[in-house]
């Protein structure tokens, strides 16, 4: 099994045309429905459990011996390759209160359930894997914690390219 490895990031070093993305509150994927005019799929791509990595674990201030629910998916805009690939990690003891829906959801994505008549509570930052530019999102929901993964994947990039304000 390959890990890759994140880097320390300075502001200077984020792409212009993806600060926004990478910085942007609210729901991703409302974000995503309104640059491909309405257009928007998810393709889920693995669904399992895993023990929760020791960062994930600080970052979430749960046991690291704890279980999680992993959920990795492509996330589609107007284009045939994928904009974001996204991941989600659910610590069990999230799973057993509201956040259970997550589990399944299926093709739906889960900003749609998150940002529903809600505003979680969010601690962001932002990290340069191997795949991309990639914001992970903290949320506290409902009084459940976990973590949202995007990596903006360079089809997006290269979508947004001409979709830039000079």
């Amino acid at each position: 099994m390959q890990h890759k490895q994140a880097c320390k990031i300075q502001d200077s070093q984020l792409p212009a045309e993806l600060k926004a993305w990478l910085y942007a509150s609210g729901s991703l994927t409302q974000q995503l429905k309104d640059l491909a005019g309405g257009e928007f799929s998810v393709k889920p791509i693995k669904e399992h459990f895993q023990r929760l990595r020791l960062v994930d674990s600080r970052w979430m201030n749960m046991p690291s011996q704890h279980t999680s629910w992993v959920r990795e998916s492509y996330l589609y805009g107007c284009q045939e390759l994928p904009w974001v690939k996204a991941k989600s990690i659910f610590p069990i003891l999230s799973l057993q209160a509201r956040a259970r829906i997550f589990q399944h959801i299926g093709k739906k994505p889960i900003g749609w359930f998150l940002f529903q008549r809600t505003q979680p509570h969010c601690e962001r930052r932002v990290i340069l894997l191997e795949e991309g530019w990639t914001r992970q999102s903290c949320y506290t929901w409902h009084g459940c914690k976990f973590i949202v993964q995007e990596t903006f994947l360079p089809a997006f990039e290269q979508f947004i390219q001409p979709h830039i304000s000079s």
